[in-house]
């Protein structure tokens, strides 16, 4: 790469966190006008060098050039000075607010006069520069998912970012928004912008990508590989060193009697405004019902209402013929209902308890766990080394807090804890998200296991062809409401995202 062409280098880059060495001797460049996606597993060290080039960690060594000169970024200030930019996977945008508020926040110019007028001028040119048009005096709130990704990347363009860094960034969208970015993208390299491309998504990453640099265990292990040509099987194996199955093997349904069956359920939001409107539909046992949509749709509060972390306002849920609702003795079917939670780190446990402890929290109250008013220590450990060997739970120790854990390890410690009492229904949400394609691979595998071993499962998922390859039957939920059920064969993609866009199709 001569250093005309390199838009940003990483020489010999390390990063220690306790315990862990996150980046070990790294070294990693881009050249202008180019889409470079960086892969690697969970816990490989890719987000942590980002975020050492976006300026929130600083190296323990090595240096950073931007073209052949050498720049010391001490702070995200810093980094966007230099033309560095990251738009996150989780938008950091101000719902109340405009999008023309938004873009400008944190910026400390100008000082005294603010010419809001002319600052919406100058985010309609921009939007319509790289075909990102965006209203600069609607508030966030009201725009869709993809609007708002619009809004982080212009939020970036208009401080002057030359080089971006998307961190998952189709993981929200419906696949008639992926299309829109993936040519925003291209015009914006078009006229020498560089992108950084994160993704677990290969399919993407094979259509969008140039060039590829992957990482294992913190360590670069192949880089600057042309994308073209390549492909998803081989970057698995790059990512994993070993082959993936991309398909998971199943039989066919034998879908038993109803374990969960509702009817007109309603319920609203944390605002108070309706998010599930007279939904109605059921689960059997030994299938597989797939829920679709882009994110902020009711999917979270359809699971928290099923999982009695939120009250229904209306309508009638049935679980094995016992009623759901308030008065519902919820530790009575504890074990038999298992929840994988959207937010792994936040409600599905609790990060400064050992993975021991966490593995215990839906039968800490019972034999052999409970001995009395205290807990039996020892079969806590027992019950942990067991199921961390069945699992292949990757971590030091089983008092390790489950926090120091990787993703896809964190999601093995809460699948281990739901599954291992045999539940008669599982309402799993974005069981894979953020996981790299090996730790995917493992959890679709139990997921199909629980349901040829008798278990009900409503799977919640934004990914459409985890969807297509998991579920028996599937659905689209839109603003609240359940449209379009059919046998999974029937489904494509193409009509999967015009449902999720809210489009009546018929089938």
């Amino acid at each position: 790469m001569t250093e005309s062409s390199k838009a940003f280098e990483m020489r010999h880059i390390v990063k220690r966190f306790p315990g862990v060495l996150a980046n070990d001797n790294v070294d990693f460049a881009c050249r202008t006008g180019e889409v470079h996606a960086l892969l690697g597993e969970n816990g490989a060290g890719k987000s942590t060098l980002m975020n050492v080039l976006a300026g929130l960690y600083r190296p323990d060594a090595g240096e950073i050039f931007i073209g052949d000169r050498r720049v010391n970024l001490r702070s995200p200030q810093d980094a966007i000075s230099n033309g560095i930019g990251m738009v996150h996977q989780h938008f950091m945008l101000v719902p109340k607010h405009t999008v023309a508020e938004n873009i400008i926040l944190g910026l400390n110019k100008p000082r005294f006069w603010l010419n809001l007028s002319q600052i919406k001028e100058q985010v309609e040119a921009l939007g319509e520069q790289y075909g990102m048009s965006v209203n600069p005096n609607a508030k966030i709130w009201e725009l869709s998912v993809g609007e708002q990704q619009r809004v982080e990347v212009l939020k970036m363009l208009f401080r002057g970012a030359k080089i971006l860094i998307l961190d998952e960034p189709t993981a929200v969208l419906t696949p008639q928004e992926v299309e829109t970015l993936f040519g925003t993208l291209r015009n914006m390299t078009e006229i020498g912008h560089t992108i950084v491309f994160i993704s677990h998504k290969l399919d993407e990453v094979v259509k969008i990508a140039d060039r590829v640099t992957v990482m294992r265990r913190g360590r670069v292990t192949a880089a600057n590989v042309l994308a073209e040509g390549i492909t998803k099987a081989q970057l698995a194996r790059l990512m994993v060193g070993r082959e993936v199955l991309f398909k998971t093997e199943k039989k066919d349904a034998q879908p038993g009697e109803v374990v969960l069956s509702v009817d007109g359920l309603c319920a609203d939001d944390d605002r108070g405004l309706p998010a599930l409107q007279n939904i109605s539909f059921n689960v059997r046992a030994r299938e597989i019902l797939g829920i679709a949509g882009v994110a902020g749709n009711g999917q979270r509060e359809l699971a928290e209402v099923l999982t009695g972390l939120r009250r229904a306002t209306g309508g009638v849920i049935r679980f094995n013929d016992v009623l759901l609702g308030r008065h519902t003795n919820w530790l009575k079917i504890n074990e038999q209902l298992a929840h994988i939670p959207e937010d792994r780190a936040v409600v599905g446990s609790v990060p400064a308890l050992g993975v021991a402890e966490n593995l215990i929290l839906k039968r800490f109250y019972r034999p052999p766990i409970a001995a009395g008013w205290s807990i039996d220590t020892r079969a806590m450990h027992q019950n942990a080394v067991r199921l961390v060997e069945e699992y292949q739970i990757a971590t030091p120790t089983v008092d390790t807090p489950v926090h120091m854990l990787s993703g896809g390890n964190l999601q093995r410690v809460i699948l281990a804890r739901e599954t291992s009492s045999h539940p008669k229904l599982m309402v799993a949400v974005h069981p894979t998200r953020g996981l790299d394609v090996g730790a995917m691979e493992a959890v679709h595998t139990l997921l199909v296991k629980q349901r040829d071993e008798g278990a009900a499962i409503l799977l919640i998922s934004e990914d459409l062809d985890e969807l297509l390859s998991l579920s028996d039957r599937l659905t689209v939920i839109y603003e609240g409401r359940l449209i379009g059920e059919m046998p999974t064969e029937r489904a494509d993609i193409p009509t999967i995202g015009l449902m999720m866009a809210g489009v009546e199709v018929e089938r």
